[in-house]
């Protein structure tokens, strides 16, 4: 009875959808060696060096990076895997905590650990192989596309797979576009799901750090059943992981800036100018005609000392007591396989996926500044009204402020300024929920046309949508309104504004704490919101076979083809759009392309047992694109594997891949971002100075009118903590194209019995990108425009003509960045592994060494422009490794991982503004250590702990004001632990 109901409730899920599609990537079983299970560390090298040993069933496999299916498939590119045993070993809930560890991987552009600050995408979590950028990575799912978790990207949400649901992923490094298509630029992460799984299994786990943050939750349920005529998997999963604060870690306690920025020395980079608060404070700053002032606690007016000194309490505002180190977030999960057999030569398939998140963020009040209120003027607010031609000083505004202005505008009302931190409007946080829906259908079998062919076919669909509710900004034509005061009829201040008093104006008091009343709140205060929606369709097919067998074997061929339409839309709240909630402006984004494409790819065997040719094979492939964005595109792939003898094999690839612009590069607005980490080149700029940014800077009459007043160009707090600027896109891109070449070696010396079981692979490569579609860096864009390099970079740069309240003038208002196709990016190098496992004593003992050396890696900004070197510098070291070992004795399972960042140098643009070469200024290495054991209560029953950071080794110092910062963390987030030792322990149970 229940083989009947599965049986029909199989049918109606296959064949309910569409049934098109491309073939699925089938797992390529590993061996047991001496009656037991080889451990997670021996089964990636051995699928590393692609030497698995074949099933005894010789069923027909892919590998990833290839389409057709033969015993023992191969592949001539550099593949690594990560199993079910190495993916359980870390303990992590989420999958890019475990390929962050392997070293071909670069910072993830999205993560827990560096998104507090993101408009959009909070706690998305990406990859990036290489170092080229997450769109240059392409995320598959059983070897099909998945959709974009990022509204405008191609990048895949990794919080959306289960990591308990994953049966190994592959990590195949160079270009992949023949295979697979755009996207596959720097490589393909392959994931691949169980199947054929048997029963029951629960996971509960729970875990937090060493200062009892960053807790932990995690419940999942895998379950399935299979026969001769097909299985069917089901999981569902919850997992939670909470928040850190700022505040709760003593590097990132108190508000910093790296010293360096101050006094210009290279000595002081890593030094902490502490405290180095805000000067937008919750009690305000006014300014008068001649100078500034500001409230103590008891409402009495004091001299503005940001920082405070040894006889002068700070009157700043310490902004990391609201910043996070880690956002928390939530998941729900549910993801479905199954298959049917419908004939002896045909079956139906199906995957689902539902993911359900939410995600919430807090970071400090809004930092209003008058200029906010009334851009017109420069941010004058009127300290009263002209009533019937006789001017009336504003009630609110104090009697002291008034005495020291004066009409600053012609309009005949003393005018002041002001910034303030808007406390009583509460911190500005985000909630976000986000769902992710994927559908995957069809079917695939044999059949017999002189060879017997493989087909399949399959449709699918994709969704991720977003709603997200943001608070703390407020409405900035009403709070014009609100500041704009008279006395009333009863010498009650009232709003000037007739109309305004009709739609409910209050008047706003902002002199001191605490000052603003909540009938005036609720009149001023904005909620935002963001609704995204990212959709995908795919259809495709192919068939593949060996159709001839020639002398050195058969000759396999696979052709298909596929079609795909990509949509995105991103739409904040008017007030968002207009810039009118004193935030950031973003206009919305929308825009769809679609794909067609086919695809033909062979492999020859050229010679076979042979002297100096055990066997010699030849891969090609080709793919043809047409793009409803950039027209026609070409892709292709040539490789050969050549094995000297059994023990020694040889291979290499050369590839040509395509990448077209996603939505986000085509369409984009622009939208206003607020970069940190830039170095002003005109710092320090004399009247008399000879510099090589000199001159320009002198011709920028702001920056002439500081060297006046101060005898240089120099800088406040607030000009640094100040920059903003606009991304844009640029509908006119066209595909770049990478040219990628690896070349390798694969030694499993079998014959000599002291390492028949070691693995040694060897790899370099080296991938080159033409017309790469890149932002314009910024800080490249004033290095260029400031040193008459490129001249029209300076059309990015807005400079403050004159002082303007806390900022100085000649300062940085905007440096904006657009999208183009640039001169190019670059990246070369070897990796290299090494494996090893037998029976030592009672028990087994695996070992496993990943190492990636990268020789160069750079970008051209814009064609013609000098190399800008990126390979050595902070989140992309020359140097990474990664060594696991594991001893399994009976019930009890032991390992330990260790993870190696190399040393790596500031941004060397950065390092330009100051005069120092590249690669002068660096941070040490860093190595991660994680621990986990297992024990076999009982044959079902598993209990382990872990943990991970186990030496509670510290980031790097990555200050404030230092390129590659992540917002309140005072490190590189994205590369570096920011939170420290954590532990874990839990409990599967198969039934």
């Amino acid at each position: 009875m229940m083989e009947k109901v599965l049986s029909r409730s199989i049918r109606l899920i296959c064949l309910g959808g569409v049934a098109f599609g491309v073939s699925t990537a089938y797992a390529q079983e590993m061996q047991t060696q001496n009656g037991q299970n080889q451990s997670g560390a021996a089964q990636q090298q051995a699928a590393a060096a692609t030497q698995t040993q074949p099933s005894t069933a010789m069923q027909r496999v892919e590998v990833t990076g290839s389409r057709i299916a033969s015993p023992n498939a191969e592949s001539p590119s550099p593949l690594q895997v990560l199993s079910a045993a190495d993916i359980a070993a870390s303990g992590a809930t989420n999958l890019q905590q475990v390929l962050l560890e392997n070293p071909t991987m670069g910072s993830p552009a999205i993560s827990r650990t560096n998104s507090a600050f993101q408009t959009a995408s909070v706690g998305v979590a990406t990859v990036d192989l290489r170092n080229l950028g997450t769109s240059r990575t392409l995320v598959l799912v059983n070897g099909r596309r998945f959709v974009s978790g990022i509204p405008g990207e191609s990048a895949v949400d990794l919080n959306s797979i289960p990591t308990d649901f994953i049966e190994r992923v592959e990590l195949l490094t160079g270009g992949a576009s023949a295979a697979y298509g755009s996207d596959a630029v720097a490589g393909v992460v392959n994931i691949i799901t169980k199947r054929n799984f048997n029963g029951l299994m629960l996971d509960a786990q729970a875990g937090q750090s060493y200062k009892q943050d960053d807790q932990k939750r995690k419940f999942s349920a895998t379950f399935g059943t299979s026969n001769d005529d097909g299985f069917l998997m089901g999981h569902l999963g919850y997992s939670r992981q909470g928040q850190v604060w700022s505040r709760d870690r003593d590097i990132s306690a108190v508000d910093q800036n790296s010293r360096m920025i101050r006094t210009g020395l290279a000595s002081d980079a890593f030094i902490a100018d502490k405290p180095f608060y805000s000067s937008f404070a919750p009690q305000g700053r006014f300014y008068t005609d001649t100078g500034n002032f500001t409230y103590d606690k008891n409402g009495n007016i004091i001299p503005f000392n940001t920082n405070g000194n040894a006889t002068t309490p700070a009157t700043g505002f310490n902004r990391s007591a609201y910043r996070s180190i880690a956002v928390p977030v939530e998941r729900y999960l549910f993801a479905a396989n199954g298959e049917l057999k419908i004939n002896e030569k045909t079956r139906a398939f199906m995957e689902g996926t539902y993911a359900s998140s939410h995600v919430s963020t807090t970071i400090e009040p809004y930092p209003l500044g008058s200029e906010d209120i009334f851009p017109a003027s420069g941010g004058q607010v009127p300290a009263g009204a002209l009533v019937n031609g006789v001017l009336v000083k504003n009630p609110l505004v104090p009697q002291y402020l008034y005495d020291r202005i004066s009409d600053n505008d012609g309009d005949g009302i003393p005018d002041y300024y002001f910034t303030r931190r808007m406390a009583e409007v509460g911190g500005r946080g985000s909630t976000a929920d986000r769902d992710t829906f994927r559908f995957v259908t069809g079917i695939k079998g044999e059949f017999n046309a002189w060879k017997d062919w493989n087909y399949e076919v399959y449709g699918g669909y994709g969704q991720t949508k977003e709603a997200q509710q943001s608070t703390g900004q407020v409405n900035v034509l009403n709070f014009a309104q609100a500041l704009q005061a008279v006395p009333g009829a009863n010498g009650v201040p009232q709003c000037a504004s007739a109309d305004a008093r009709a739609q409910g104006c209050v008047p706003i008091n902002v002199f001191g704490f605490n000052a603003i009343s909540p009938e005036a709140l609720k009149y001023v205060t904005a909620p935002g919101s963001l609704l995204t929606r990212t959709t995908q369709k795919l259809v495709g097919g192919q068939i593949n076979s060996e159709i001839w067998d020639l002398p050195a074997g058969p000759l396999g061929v696979a052709a298909g083809f596929e079609w795909r339409k990509e949509f995105s839309s991103a739409v904040p709240d008017a007030l968002t759009q207009a810039g009118l909630n004193a935030g950031n402006a973003t206009p919305p984004t929308a825009g769809e392309f679609s794909v067609k494409e086919v695809f033909l790819e062979t492999r020859v065997p050229i010679l076979k047992d042979v002297p100096f040719a055990k066997s010699l094979s030849f891969l090609g492939a080709f793919r043809h694109g047409d793009y409803s964005s950039v027209g026609s595109t070409n892709s292709w792939n040539a490789g050969f594997e050549w094995s000297l003898i059994d023990d020694l094999k040889f291979r290499g690839t050369r590839s040509l891949s395509t990448r077209a612009p996603n939505i986000n590069e085509l369409y984009q607005a622009p939208s206003q971002d607020f970069p940190s980490g830039l170095n002003d080149p005109c710092l320090g700029v004399t009247a008399t100075s000879t510099t090589v940014y000199s001159a320009l800077c002198r011709a920028a009459p702001g920056v002439n009118a500081n060297i006046a007043a101060n005898g240089k160009f120099t800088l406040t707090q607030s000009d640094l903590q100040g920059v903003s600027g606009y991304n844009r896109g640029n509908p006119n891109l066209q595909a770049e194209k990478g040219r990628s070449t690896t070349v390798g070696l694969v030694w499993t010396p079998r014959s000599i019995a002291p390492l028949k079981r070691f693995t040694f692979t060897a790899d370099y490569f080296n991938i080159k990108i033409a017309d790469a579609i890149l932002g314009t860096p910024r800080q490249y864009a004033l290095e260029a425009c400031y040193s008459g390099t490129n001249p029209a970079m300076c059309s990015f740069i807005t400079r403050r003509p004159a002082a303007v309240g806390s900022n100085s003038a000649g300062s940085l208002d905007l440096v904006d960045t657009a999208v183009s196709n640039t001169g190019g990016f670059t990246t070369e190098g070897v990796d290299l592994t090494a494996a090893w496992n037998d029976r030592v004593g009672p028990g087994r003992l695996s070992t496993k060494l990943a190492y990636t050396y990268v020789k160069q890696g750079y970008v051209v900004p814009l064609p013609g422009a000098d190399r800008d070197p990126f390979a050595g510098e902070i989140g992309a070291p020359k140097n990474k490794a990664l060594f696991d070992i594991g001893y399994k004795w009976n019930q009890l399972s032991v390992s330990a991982t260790m993870t190696y960042i190399g040393r790596s140098a500031l941004d060397d643009q950065f390092l330009a503004g100051f005069d120092l070469s590249p690669g002068s200024l660096k941070v040490g290495s860093r190595t991660y250590t994680d621990l986990q054991a297992s024990y076999a209560v009982v044959k079902s029953t598993e209990l382990y702990f872990g943990l991970n950071n186990a030496f509670n080794t510290k980031p790097a110092p990555i200050i404030s004001g230092l390129p590659g910062d992540s917002t309140g963390t005072e490190t590189a987030a994205g590369t570096y632990d920011p939170i420290g030792r954590r532990w874990y322990a839990g409990i599967r149970v198969k039934l």
